[in-house]
């Protein structure tokens, strides 16, 4: 069978998520429906991520202009203001790729590449406790959804039999996560071993929210701040819809934004929170909070991609991400109502959330954000 090539492959999934099924695909694209339904099959009907490097992110030739300066005895800032980046950028790259002694450009970029596809496997393959109870469960016929309920009741101080219904699902149709026998399907309601679009000619996520898991859910440590990992995030709104992606972590109330040039679609805000997510070690990324703005259509996907649970909160409840519409009304003095939010560059953010992150909290024991964090660095 001939190979589909990348641009086959991104219109098969266009089209899909559309709701084509998969006779009229295979007919756009001279192939047979057989051919098309094995594609999608062969990674449960799950779409992958696309792997791109975004203009965000250090080029070769930039991480070449960093070489030079050190070479040259330049310091981070100086560097930073001959490249238009954060003087925090140029620190960090130097601090991932050995320091200022052994930073190599060539290798960096390599391993920049590398560390970026952050390959994930489910919790279910590293807690075999959990994965026994989902399987014995499962194997009953319980749903997910009854499965994940009746572990946080009958487990309440127990965060390592927690998973969400999304979870199971995701391990059950990505065999390369590791975790569930794809057998276990027959046991599903639908006994589909692929996911399926939400109907033919319906929309398949992108402006609405499907299949939240929902604040209430979230693991008891969420809800005390006892560990880091935990963020809440939003958009900051700003002149003709122009918008900003805010996230603040809960036990450090560390800030990072993220700019939205494009606009805030759903596939725009994915992008952007899958590329900021891998600025920090991976053991701080647990768990995000989002309320249900139809910019966080495409979550289960940014899950796949991160191996970050997303929940959300009630319908108009702010105060569920209270630490989050806190931070956004700090921002107001550096963005405020009316600012075009497009016109911001990263440095810009990144100075306003330097700031923030270098201001003492009460909260903290009159710590800063930063020095807090970087308790967990230690």
């Amino acid at each position: 069978m001939r190979l589909f090539t990348e641009t086959e492959r991104v219109e098969v999934w266009d089209r899909r998520q559309a709701g084509e099924g998969n006779r009229s695909i295979g007919r756009r694209l001279g192939r047979s429906a057989g051919s098309v339904r094995a594609f999608v099959e062969s990674s449960g009907g799950v779409r992958p991520p696309l792997r791109r490097r975004s203009s965000r992110h250090l080029s070769l030739d930039e991480r070449e202009e960093i070489s030079r300066g050190v070479a040259s005895g330049d310091s981070s800032a100086v560097i930073g203001s001959r490249l238009g980046r954060a003087c925090s950028t140029v620190s960090r790259e130097l601090a991932c790729n050995g320091g200022r002694r052994r930073y190599r450009a060539h290798r960096a970029d390599r391993e920049a590449w590398r560390r970026a596809r952050r390959p994930q496997s489910s919790k279910l393959t590293s807690a075999p406790r959990l994965r026994q109870a989902v399987t014995e469960k499962l194997e009953l016929r319980w749903s997910p959804q009854q499965i994940s309920g009746w572990l946080t009741d009958t487990y309440p101080d127990d965060q390592e039999m927690r998973v969400s219904h999304e979870t199971i699902y995701l391990t059950l149709f990505i065999q390369a996560r590791g975790g569930l026998k794809r057998e276990l399907t027959q046991h599903l309601r639908t006994r589909r071993a692929n996911r399926r679009p939400a109907g033919k000619g319906a929309p398949s996520g992108k402006g609405r929210i499907v299949d939240p898991v929902m604040n209430s859910e979230r693991p008891a440590e969420v809800e005390d701040r006892a560990v880091p990992g935990h963020w809440e995030g939003d958009l900051l709104m700003g002149k003709r819809q122009t918008a900003i992606g805010t996230l603040v972590e809960r036990w450090s109330r560390y800030v990072m934004l993220f700019g939205l040039p494009d606009g805030h679609t759903a596939e725009a805000v994915r992008d952007a929170l899958t590329e900021t997510v891998q600025q920090l070690p991976e053991h701080l990324w647990k768990s995000l909070t989002w309320d249900q703005g139809k910019e966080m259509a495409q979550h289960a996907q940014f899950s796949i991609d991160t191996g970050i649970d997303v929940f959300f909160c009630d319908p108009k409840s702010p105060w569920q991400r209270g630490s989050n519409e806190n931070t956004n009304g700090l921002l107001r003095q550096y963005f405020p109502k009316g600012t075009d939010m497009s016109r911001l560059t990263q440095a810009d953010l990144d100075f306003a959330a330097h700031q923030l992150n270098g201001r003492p909290r009460q909260t903290l024991g009159w710590k800063t954000p930063s020095d807090k964090l970087a308790e967990t660095m230690q």
